[in-house]
């Protein structure tokens, strides 16, 4: 009796052994995913040494994009230090004279990527590296990346130098978390600290109709709507009438408590009589949908008056992933005779927030004939199909799914000038211009380009230009006026702090000025004694430098010669000598 008790305990206790197991391989998984949603709060240190204090916020809507990062004040000066924010490796370094200039790519243990963009220059070792790059390639732009035991970084290594080179607007540091699908992510999410007080502003509110049987205030169109500041700090909106169904959009803008620079908000979200009807949540995008920005906001007023209106509901072919909770797509249906309240919460990173509310008074009203557009003289290009316009030696392609939506456009053509109406209707892709360049005579033909004229005084600007046999073509995004024109004008090439057959000793860097003013540079080569020699280019200040520091230049007396060409193959060579001990 008393085996037969002890395997009856022995049978339990396996039991419940099994379960305790399972129990705790459940417990054990459920704990890995709660721990994966969350952000390591003190894995990744802050860049700089300096209290950050930005320039820029995550997901800020700019003119082609969401921000991708922070854009971090220096102080407006260059050459702070740049700490790796943790231990990892190099897995890419590029270098480029637009976008992020001279960035680095760090990817770390725990799968998310940092990137330090707009560096002034390298550490001592990974200037050297990338210098090697450079010399071996004969280029100042590469990209190369580095295998993952090829270039190891510890905490709080000094990487770079900040700096303001690409596509910087001033000295500053572009710092981003990415996850391990390179998808930018809101470094604040992750521990760092920026000093933020202050709600956010409203500028403007704006009413839409879904359709033409939407009414607001007596019409069928966008109507501003009057914002009344509070004492609170919120917004109220006089009451509008309206009917059928519509959507808002709000202009607002953040600020910190130690910057005075219009930054970006992070959340905003609507609510219909209590309910809720849409959130836009700035957290996380991926590089791939961020071109489809001019889908929030509203195109059309942006161009008009450059101000960004958030469109708070979702139009079709919108890929966006920034929405949630989307209600009936963010629009809200107004009945005759009812009372409503729509209401807009706007929120930065720190959680300030600015409500906005909007009282609609349901009112049904025959739409005023004078509302109704002639698209008579225009021509209507589908979102879905591919349309082509054609006029003498002229072509112009949309593609299918170039345009969001189904629009007139202005088209005419005069000589060789194409006139596509204002430039207020957003693209998803490219549309191309094409030339038929057979009447020209072939010394011509290597010569000529298509321009985009922009501003009052119609300046045309170089698009970027192919040919293949006569056809000569160009894309673009943005609607406007074209032209064929012509650039016979080589570069120009002067030097700035030396002259021929000088002693230059004293100086640790050759600096040469050149310039296109038609075209713009397409490309460079300098070489001393035949060698080639790395020579920096900054487009803001036009300038080409080389350091002597390089140790490539080791004669006494030296040939210097440098080859520019602009866009359409106009060559100016520039030729010297100069004297060094």
């Amino acid at each position: 009796m008393l085996t037969l008790v002890n395997r009856n305990q022995i049978n339990t206790l396996a039991v419940l052994v099994l379960y305790m197991k399972h129990f705790l391989i459940l417990f054990l998984l459920t704990l890995s995913l709660h721990s994966q949603s969350e952000y390591p709060q003190d894995y990744f240190r802050e860049p700089l040494d300096i209290p950050l204090v930005l320039a820029g916020t995550f997901g800020e809507l700019r003119s082609t994009h969401f921000h991708g990062g922070l854009d971090i004040k220096t102080k407006q000066t260059q050459g702070l230090k740049v700490y790796a924010a943790a231990e990892g490796y190099i897995s890419r370094i590029k270098i480029s004279h637009f976008g992020y200039g001279k960035a680095i790519y760090i990817t770390h243990p725990n799968g998310y990527t940092t990137v330090y963009g707009h560096l002034q220059k390298f550490s001592k070792r990974l200037e050297a590296y990338i210098k090697q790059c450079q010399y071996d390639k004969e280029s100042y732009e590469v990209e190369v990346f580095p295998h993952s035991e090829e270039l190891l970084v510890v905490p709080d290594e000094i990487i770079a130098f900040s700096g303001n080179t690409g596509s910087s607007g001033g000295p500053h540091l572009h710092f981003e978390i990415r996850d391990n699908e390179e998808r930018p992510m809101n470094p604040l999410l992750f521990g760092m600290q920026v000093k933020d007080t202050k709600a956010p502003y409203v500028n403007s509110v704006f009413a839409y109709p879904k359709d033409k049987n939407a009414i607001i205030n007596g019409k069928n169109e966008r109507v501003q709507l009057r914002l009344i500041p509070l004492k609170t700090g919120d917004y109220e909106v006089e009451k509008i009438s309206a009917y059928g169904n519509i959507g808002f959009g709000v202009s607002s803008n953040d600020k910190q408590d130690l910057a005075p620079n219009k930054n970006g908000v992070s959340n905003i979200q609507t609510f219909f009589n209590g309910n809720k009807s849409l959130e836009i949540d700035f957290k996380r995008f991926s590089f791939d949908e961020t071109k489809h920005i001019n889908r929030l906001v509203d195109y059309e007023y942006f161009k008009r008056k450059k101000s960004r209106v958030q469109k708070l509901f979702i139009e079709k072919n919108n890929p966006l992933s920034l929405y949630k909770d989307a209600y009936d797509n963010g629009y809200v249906k107004i009945e005759d005779s009812t009372s409503s309240v729509y209401k807009v919460r706007i929120r930065d990173y720190h959680e300030n927030e600015t409500w906005v509310v909007i009282p609609v008074n349901g009112k049904f009203k025959t739409l005023e004939l004078d509302t109704i557009v002639d698209t008579s003289h225009k021509t209507l290009v589908s979102s879905d199909q591919p349309t082509t316009l054609n006029s003498g030696n002229i072509t112009v392609n949309f593609y299918e799914n170039t345009l969001y939506d189904d629009s007139y456009i202005d088209y005419k053509v005069s000589s060789d000038t194409i006139f596509l109406g204002e430039d207020k209707i957003p693209m998803q892709k490219n549309f191309y211009i094409n030339y038929d360049l057979s009447n020209f005579k072939a010394e011509d033909q290597d010569k000529l380009y298509i321009a985009r004229f922009y501003g009052s005084y119609k300046k045309p600007y170089y698009v970027y230009t192919t040919r293949k046999g006569s056809i000569l073509t160009a894309r673009s995004k943005s609607l406007g006026t074209f032209a064929l024109s012509m650039d016979t004008e080589p570069p120009t090439i002067k030097p700035i702090n030396f002259q021929n057959k000088k002693w230059i000793s004293k100086y640790r860097y050759l600096k040469v000025k050149i310039e296109d003013e038609l075209t713009g540079i397409s490309k460079y080569r300098a070489t001393v004694n035949g060698k080639w020699i790395l020579m920096e280019y900054d487009y803001k200040t036009k300038t080409l430098i080389h350091d002597f520091n390089d140790n490539i230049v080791k004669d006494t007396n030296n040939e210097l010669k440098i080859i520019v060409t602009d866009n359409v193959g106009n060559s100016s060579t520039f030729e010297a000598t100069f004297f060094r001990k």
